[in-house]
Order: C-alpha cells, then structure tokens, then sequence
C-alpha cells in the first residue's frame, strides 16, 4: 500500500500528492493522537471518532511504509506494538495547528485544543522519543 514516488499520485502538484496520502478521513487523526500520546492501538481505538479497527490497522500500515511513524514491540507474548511519530510526522504538526485553528473559527460549537498543542513544535513531539529508538523491523505484524 506504499506510494511510490510518482507513480500512484494523481499529480505532482504537492498538495494533491499529500492528500492522496493524507486525505483521508483517519489517517490526520491518527497522527493528532500520536501527538497528544497516545501510542497502542487501543489508545487509538478510545479516541471520540471510534475508528474500525481494520481501517485502523490499514492506516497505521501506510502511516509506517511512508514513514510518517514508526513502530517498536511493547509485548512479546502476544506480540504487541507501541506506535510513535518520525520526524516526517511530526514535520505535520503546523498543518495540524492551521486546521485546528481553521475549525475552532468555522464548525459551530467545536471545542478548543488543549494548550499545549498550540504551541508545541515538531521537535518537543520527538524529544520524548529519543531515548527510545524502535526495535521493530519494517513489515513485522
């Protein structure tokens, strides 16, 4: 399900090439809870907008193909992941301040984003990583 450079896009035009990865209904979403740390896949699942969990699971794959997160295990018996953002991820987080922003002003009785995530940078959301790199290999389930 990864995109290849030019071949799956409908145009070159950088915003249409990020909203054929992007432009999804779960996808922005998923990457708003990983910047507000949410990290298992049933930290996802809680979230108000109750993603189906096969699109979830389909989401997080093309979210880590593209390398907008990556993964590490948590558990071993059953295997079980934790997800974090990459710095190509977190690099979205003033698309996600706009958007925000762009809502709260125009959909009616939308509710505020926490303080915090006004003014975070890219680099506080991976700072929490860092010590931590993924030990997980690309592709293991």
């Amino acid at each position: 399900m990864k995109l290849p450079p030019h071949g799956s896009f409908r145009s070159l035009c950088p915003l249409a090439a990020s909203l054929d990865l992007l432009g999804d209904r779960w996808s922005l979403l998923i990457v708003r809870d990983l910047m507000a740390r949410k990290t298992r896949y049933k930290d996802f699942q809680g979230s108000p907008e109750r993603i189906p969990t096969n699109i979830l699971a389909q989401r997080l794959k093309l979210l880590e193909e593209n390398g907008l997160i990556a993964r590490r295990p948590y558990q071993q018996r059953p295997l079980r992941y934790e997800y974090f953002l990459t710095a190509k991820g977190a690099d979205l987080l003033p698309v996600l301040q706009q958007l925000a922003l762009w809502g709260q002003k125009y959909v009616p009785d939308s509710w505020t984003p926490p303080a915090w995530f006004a003014t975070a940078t890219a680099a506080d959301l991976l700072a929490r990583d860092a010590a931590t790199p993924p030990t997980g290999e690309p592709g293991d389930e």
